[in-house]
């Protein structure tokens, strides 16, 4: 869990080649199927995937042809370095949260 602090330190973003109108559905879908949570983080559009390609995320083996991000979590500074990085290719796996919040904590140290 994050300190007070932390939280206030901290910003969570989320990019994807979606637009406004599918992060709408998504966010809808979530809060129906998680009992009302909301998601409480910027949500960011990409829809000619630069971002996603200058970090080199692209999944070009989506069977669908989307352009569509690899899932990845980065931790990054203030100065723009990044700390942490997980890059996962199957979807359904998502780093764990104490690993994200140890890398969040690593920062306090700095």
């Amino acid at each position: 869990m994050l300190t007070p602090e932390q939280r206030e330190r901290t910003e969570v973003l989320a990019i994807s080649s979606d637009g406004p109108d599918e992060h709408r559905l998504m966010i809808d879908w979530v809060a129906e199927e998680f009992d009302g949570y909301r998601i409480d983080y910027t949500l960011l559009s990409d829809p000619g995937a630069a971002i996603i390609n200058r970090y080199g995320l692209f999944n070009v083996d989506d069977p669908r042809g989307r352009a569509i991000p690899h899932p990845t979590t980065y931790v990054i500074d203030r100065d723009g370095r990044v700390h942490w990085k997980f890059t996962e290719v199957d979807y359904r796996v998502r780093p764990e949260h104490d690993d994200i919040l140890g890398a969040l904590a690593e920062l306090d140290t700095r």
